[in-house]
């Protein structure tokens, strides 16, 4: 029954392929050219082969079959309901040219492709070359898969390695909604990931990308980028500029590298040789000379490595950290950095450095952490601990701690202050110097303290009292008033400015009122003054000091840069046990 049921398809088969030869003796052949004088019958191909042979192409329906022989017998004409098989891949057309011997196929009119339930390609016309197994789809051409879709106009299928490529412009959205388009692009079907190439733009609901080269993934939704490359966040404006890394669309992180740039919309700004993004979280990490910036206020930290929480306004820098204060004329730092841009709140510690150059000129400061603080009317406080150092040209100081107001241009010392200014010296546990248009206006000793001017060799004029303020006018000391336990030793300078005695002197009040070039106008004390007077021809060593005298000109700055330099005798004196200690300037 099988053998009869085999004739007699066959005989139809013949009578079907010898009608529609005569009907259509000027049917066109794909293969322009394709010519042979040579006659043979036509019969379709009888499908009691492996129909899946991954290797060939076999017919398996069409309405009509019509053959040219005089211009080929290399392929068949196929009309009407047209079905291919090859593996597991169908395809449908309108009508095809078949070439058997190849398995080759052009296909014309609502062409579908399916591949084993897991793609469908739509287009108008297809060129299938089977001894290469390349598809060429021309014309409205769309390919579904359970990742993405593609449109385009023309698109090559490599079916051996499973790689899709067009060339003329096209747009492929992934299951995300994720849409991408491009002037060229490669899609690999067995990895899922796609090659993007001119003029590339992704868009979804959270943002938008623009660059020439993307490598996407259309499983992890995760974009490699290989040039320049603009993300733009839709949520809140954030743009990144970068050329290399990696982006995952649907998380919004990324690890980006060669210098790239993330910049806020409110005009903050971290750019790093490496940048770790997390916008969802709105935290990030850069490493390498990285630079943090903020418009608004002028800021800008810098670093080897920042970690950036921009939701809570903190930023945290390790390694050659620089925050500059543009707008405050202060610039910070050290090997570790913190920024807090809702408390207005900056420090560095670690090989710190401070310069602030508000002022004429530029006072360079040290100390273990240095750090600002901006109050609610935008004044900035800066403030020092442990081991202060400060230079600038005409004024000196070490200290335990320190803190220079913006708001009253006070500079207060704290703990072993010593300030220095040409051949002057003023010691005490706190001193307040307040610093007008970048001159010194006043200093006030408010605890006991100790002021001491050289004047060549070993000869030095020494005052010492409970309290202290002295006046300053054009650089020059004006006035000094001394409270309480007063202590003065001094040099009268003679009519030929020479010395040939000194006083030491004790009361309860001093004032000391000077001319221009710094001498000696008037100085009284009292109530009850005790003392004496004693030519320097009879004094004794021990009789040119006090007993409080201390000269400290070993751990004097004597350069901007050596304020960074903390002496194993700054050490020794910052050691010693004392009465009053303030452990903490401003809470």
């Amino acid at each position: 029954m099988r053998g009869v049921t085999r004739v007699l398809f066959l005989m139809i088969c013949v009578l079907v392929a010898t009608v529609s030869w005569r009907a259509n003796a000027q049917a066109v052949a794909a293969r322009s050219g394709a010519t042979t004088p040579h006659l043979r019958r036509i019969t379709p191909i009888i499908p009691d082969a492996n129909r899946f042979d991954p290797g060939k192409v076999f017919l398996e329906n069409a309405d009509v079959l019509v053959a040219d022989e005089n211009r080929s017998t290399e392929y068949r004409v196929l009309r009407g309901n047209v079905r291919f098989r090859r593996g597991d891949m169908t395809l449908r057309c309108d009508s095809a040219y078949f070439f058997e011997a190849t398995s080759s196929l052009d296909a014309f009119g609502h062409v579908v492709m399916n591949q084993a339930d897991t793609m469908t390609v739509y287009c108008d016309r297809m060129y299938y070359f089977g001894d290469v197994e390349v598809a060429k789809l021309r014309r409205n051409v769309r390919v579904v898969n359970s990742s993405m879709t593609v449109t385009t106009d023309s698109l090559d299928y490599d079916m051996f390695n499973n790689v899709a490529r067009y060339f003329s412009g096209g747009t492929v959205v992934d299951k995300s909604g994720t849409r991408i388009t491009s002037s060229v692009a490669r899609y690999e079907h067995d990895t899922k990931k796609v090659q993007f190439t001119s003029k590339v733009h992704m868009k979804n609901d959270k943002m938008e990308l623009f660059t020439d080269i993307l490598d996407y993934d259309m499983r992890t939704h995760i974009a490699t980028i290989e040039d320049e490359t603009k993300i733009v966040s839709l949520a809140d404006g954030h743009t990144i500029y970068t050329s290399s890394g990696w982006y995952n669309m649907s998380s919004e992180e990324g690890t980006l590298y060669n210098r790239s740039t993330i910049k806020a919309k409110d005009g903050q700004t971290i750019v790093g040789d490496v940048v770790y993004y997390d916008r969802k979280n709105d935290k990030g990490q850069a490493q390498g000379n990285v630079v943090l910036t903020d418009d608004k206020t002028q800021r800008t930290l810098t670093g080897d490595v920042v970690d950036y929480d921009r939701k809570n306004g903190i930023g945290k820098a390790r390694g050659n950290v620089v925050i500059t204060d543009e707008k405050n004329k202060v610039i910070l730092k050290g090997d570790v950095g913190y920024h807090n841009e809702k408390t207005k709140e900056s420090y560095v510690t670690e090989n710190a450095l401070a310069r602030e150059f508000s002022q004429k000129d530029t006072i360079y400061i040290h100390a273990d952490t240095l750090r600002t603080v901006t109050a609610d009317n935008d004044k900035r406080v800066l403030i020092a601990n442990k081991y202060v150092r400060f230079y600038r040209k005409d004024l000196q100081g070490v200290c335990d701690s320190a803190a220079v107001s913006e708001q009253d241009s006070i500079l207060n010392l704290y703990r072993h202050a010593v300030i220095w200014s040409e051949g002057r010296q003023i010691s005490g546990e706190e001193i307040n110097v307040h610093v007008q248009d970048s001159v010194v206006d006043w200093a006030t000793l408010p605890k006991p303290g100790m002021l001491i001017e050289h004047l060549g060799e070993e000869y030095y004029n020494q005052l010492s009292g409970r309290t202290m303020k002295a006046t300053f006018e054009n650089q020059e000391l004006k006035q000094l008033d001394v409270s309480g336990d007063v202590e003065a030793l001094f040099y009268p300078m003679e009519n030929d400015s020479s010395y040939n005695k000194l006083v030491n002197a004790n009361s309860a009040y001093l004032t000391i009122n000077m001319k221009p070039k710094q001498e000696v106008e008037k100085i009284k004390m009292w109530p009850d003054v005790t003392g004496k007077v004693i030519p320097l021809f009879l004094a004794k060593r021990s009789d040119l000091r006090l007993e409080k005298f201390r000269w400290y000109d070993s751990i004097r700055p004597k350069e901007p840069y050596d304020v960074m330099v903390v002496s194993d005798e700054m050490r020794q004196i910052f050691g010693e046990v004392v009465a009053t200690r303030r452990t903490s300037v401003i809470h």
